[in-house]
């Protein structure tokens, strides 16, 4: 026999889980969308640097090569972010 208390209780726990969870995708989704926006400006950039890169020769490219890199490296972890997030 089923206790009509415990049962309540227990879609009573199950209610406010569900509303917890939609509260958080709710900002994880926007948190997600700030930061795709955020990496979208820096991508602009990386994309110069890169043609930068492959303009230049010699010396002079290794700075930009560097600033390319370190660059990339921040938007690679942006989207490990979001992709953590999602």
């Amino acid at each position: 026999m089923v206790d009509r208390e415990d049962f309540n209780e227990f879609v009573e726990n199950l209610k406010t889980q569900r509303d917890e969870l939609r509260v958080k995708m709710h900002l994880a989704a926007a948190d997600a969308k700030d930061q795709w926006e955020q990496l979208e400006g820096k991508w602009g950039h990386f994309e110069a640097k890169a043609k930068q890169v492959g303009e230049q020769a010699g010396e002079a490219s290794k700075d930009v090569w560097a600033a390319a890199k370190d660059l990339g490296t921040e938007i690679k972890e942006g989207y490990d972010r979001i992709r953590k997030t999602l």
